[in-house]
């Protein structure tokens, strides 16, 4: 049986630039900054005090406040996230066959915020007080379960973490789930919400995070020469996944098609990716050749640029070795100057972003990109967005560990 075409139904996001799609992208091509100092908690003491927070969010606005208790940060910005993305792809779960329905959700790191409070909680109160919702809201899976129990979902519930490319490989896995016939539609994408004390700590400890305290807006800065390090961000995004011909006999509105993936390992540090790219290349070839596509068909790639020193010039030479003197021709941006390091949100919430760029034919800018570094002499689109007819554009996730996940999508022809 000849794969099956996967068509984007629907999407929503939850984002440091707002609680909605438009939010996150108006907030993009305005070139607006979510980075702040740090207000969820007290980082008055820590080395570095800034992030960026979904500040609009409140749970209760969106959610029962019954559950509220039940649920973590990052499982409450993934059930809003998906909410979004429903009413978008127009799908009412009681007129499809719900066993022919998935969720692949991606994270990092999963409930860390309620890992802390109830360590703490232990520590000062007692065994007798940590809560029994404990172990509901910190574990991964809990924003997959979570979504399945909201929408009646019955087909594979499974959470995906693979660091920083969380999403792209939950993505990967729901695009081969409808090929192989496995599903019909599958909800997919990531959420995350590490912007916690401990978190916030442990980056700076390892040197990731930058330490621009004093200007905060400025300091998410991807291959500009005076970058130090990403800012800790916070968020969700959900894409409704669907096989094209499902879609088009409910008649749903199609955003875009998704054409191929390619996945790989640096099989080298732990932390810090192959100096020369050639795992991130290897995944974005692997896409390519998974699309069927040639590489000068690509118009606009969605970098991971995170903004650390050895990220950004690795991504800048595996483009470079992939696409040859078309690389000159490409346009990239970091949407991560914008709203910080989503960890394993980012895929989800920068593919979300990719799309909307291939529907209005704008590319986001990269922020606060004034210097570029040395290695870093492609097309980065600096400060503005910029109009620009986009047919094939690929998102790039590479996550510690080693892992690299890319997607490829397509503007949908009909």
């Amino acid at each position: 049986m000849a794969d099956r075409r996967v068509v984007i139904t629907g999407m929503g996001a939850v984002t440091p630039l707002g609680v909605s799609m438009d939010a996150f992208w108006d907030g993009l091509i305005e070139a607006r900054s979510g980075v702040s100092r740090v207000s969820i908690f007290d980082a008055s003491n820590h080395p570095v005090k800034i992030g960026a927070e979904c500040r609009g969010f409140d749970p209760a606005d969106h959610l029962e406040r019954k559950v509220l208790k039940r649920l973590d940060r990052f499982v409450q910005f993934a059930l809003v996230a998906s909410h979004e993305a429903v009413k978008e792809a127009g799908l009412e779960m009681d007129g499809v066959d719900a066993r022919r329905v998935a969720i692949i959700y991606g994270t990092g790191i999963g409930g860390l915020a309620e890992l802390e409070d109830q360590h703490a909680r232990l520590l000062t109160r007692g065994p007798a007080k940590v809560s029994p919702f404990t172990i509901p809201k910190l574990m991964v899976n809990a924003a997959s379960a979570n979504i399945s129990m909201a929408f009646g979902i019955k087909g594979e519930s499974l959470a995906v973490s693979s660091a920083c490319a969380s999403s792209s490989s939950a993505m990967a896995r729901a695009l081969t789930m409808i090929r192989r016939n496995e599903a019909d539609i599958v909800f997919t994408g990531g959420s995350e919400a590490a912007l916690t004390p401990l978190a916030l700590a442990a980056f700076a400890s390892m040197k990731a995070l930058s330490s621009r305290n004093d200007d905060p807006e400025h300091a998410s800065r991807p291959f500009d020469r005076d970058r130090d390090g990403f800012v800790l961000g916070e968020g969700a995004a959900t894409l409704v996944f669907e096989e094209l011909e499902h879609a088009k006999k409910r008649r749903a509105s199609i955003l875009a098609e998704v054409l191929g993936y390619g996945a790989t390992s640096d099989a080298g540090h732990i932390t810090q990716p192959d100096e020369e790219g050639e795992g991130a290349a290897g995944a974005i070839r692997a896409s390519i050749k998974d699309a069927a596509i040639n590489a000068d068909q690509v118009d606009y790639i969605n970098a991971h640029g995170t903004g650390t020193p050895l990220g950004d010039i690795a991504e800048s030479k595996a483009i470079r070795r992939v696409f040859g003197d078309h690389a000159k021709i490409l346009t990239i941006s970091s949407t991560k100057s914008a709203i910080g390091h989503l960890l394993g949100a980012s895929g989800g919430v920068e593919l979300v972003a990719t799309v909307r760029a291939i529907q209005n034919g704008v590319i986001p800018p990269t922020l606060n990109l004034d210097n570029p570094d040395d290695g870093c002499d492609l097309d980065y689109c600096p400060h503005t967005a910029r109009d620009k007819g986009i047919r094939i554009a690929l998102s790039n996730s590479f996550g510690f560990g080693g892992h690299n996940a890319c997607l490829l999508l397509g503007h949908y022809e009909g």
